[in-house]
């Protein structure tokens, strides 16, 4: 079984290109601190590189950016090719099948644009409202709970 679950945050924004054929392939690297510390109480960081084919690619490329935490599920795949000079170059990469977003709204900056903030906030006081008020069919602070709305 090949399967790698990461969180970690971007180092750059991801890179979406697309292959002769047509088909979007998105890159990126995952900063993924380790669990433990080092001597010296330092907490390292493994550099991951990531690769995302087709609609994940194009998702990933149009919603996340640098220092963002995202969450990836897929499998480690090792490949080899030539480089400019004729050197064999070998890579292992982690070959992405679900793609996540790991940090909340507040986290990422998704509350940037005032007008969304403001929807959400009234979308919350119009909920909070709905579910306090007096309808007859849900039972209010002083009535029994236990007893059901078509109950005579």
């Amino acid at each position: 079984m090949n399967k790698a679950i990461l969180m970690g945050r971007l180092t750059r924004d991801p890179e979406l290109r697309t292959t002769s054929n047509n088909i979007s392939v998105c890159t990126f690297t995952l900063a993924i601190d380790r669990n433990y510390k080092n001597r010296d109480g330092e907490r390292l960081t493994d550099f991951i590189p990531v690769v995302v084919w087709r609609q994940q690619a194009e998702f990933v490329h149009r919603y996340f950016t640098k220092g963002q935490r995202m969450l990836v599920v897929g499998s480690i795949q090792p490949r080899s090719y030539e480089d400019q000079t004729g050197q064999r170059r070998y890579v292992t990469e982690v070959i992405a099948e679900e793609v996540y977003f790991a940090d909340s709204k507040r986290d990422s900056g998704g509350y940037e644009d005032q007008e969304d903030k403001k929807a959400d906030q009234s979308e919350e006081k119009a909920w909070k409202k709905t579910e306090s008020s007096d309808n007859g069919f849900l039972p209010g602070s002083d009535e029994d709970m236990t007893s059901l709305p078509f109950d005579m």
